[in-house]
């Protein structure tokens, strides 16, 4: 799903963004909530929510819940982590980030391409911004080999910089 945010950019520099886990849901710009399944019978209901230039994942599976808030944090001195390993309640949660930094040229096929490529998913939300068309939050989710996936992109032409994020989570037995 495609869809135009109404607000100017919250976030202003890629350098802004912070993560956190298990905090509550966030007033959202543009929400979907979708169910999404494996071939090894897992289940598992996701949000994905755009809060502006940032996102918040909220999934719900098996015996417990978790979410996940890349934004600009109130208070957060904490830059984004290129990498988290760790164990959240019945999950094994992993995360990376990467900051690439390109040239015009290269920022502008990026987006369009990243755009196109969720734009029609069923499980993916993206959100551009008015005055830019390469000023996007997109996420896009999948559900396999007993676990959760999503990837998300921050765009922030005007510093020519694409935040991405990778995420998975496994249900432990």
């Amino acid at each position: 799903m495609l869809t135009t945010l109404r607000t100017p950019y919250t976030d202003t520099r890629a350098g802004d963004l912070a993560w956190c886990l298990d905090k509550e849901p966030l007033p959202a710009l543009a929400v979907l909530d979708i169910e999404v399944g494996d071939d090894l019978g897992l289940r598992a209901k996701v949000g994905l929510r755009l809060l502006g230039a940032s996102h918040q994942v909220l999934v719900e599976a098996g015996r417990g819940a978790c979410s996940e808030t890349v934004a600009c944090i109130p208070g957060s001195q904490a830059p984004l982590p290129f990498g988290v390993a760790k164990r959240v309640g019945p999950w094994d949660y992993e995360f990376a980030a990467r900051i690439e930094s390109l040239s015009r040229g290269s920022f502008a096929g990026r987006a369009q391409e990243l755009l196109a490529l969720v734009a029609d998913h069923p499980h993916g939300l993206a959100g551009t911004f008015p005055g830019d068309p390469h000023a996007f939050t997109a996420m896009l989710v999948q559900c396999a080999d007993g676990g959760v996936r999503w990837r998300t992109w921050h765009a922030y032409p005007q510093e020519g910089r694409l935040v991405t994020t990778r995420t998975r989570v496994i249900v432990l037995n």
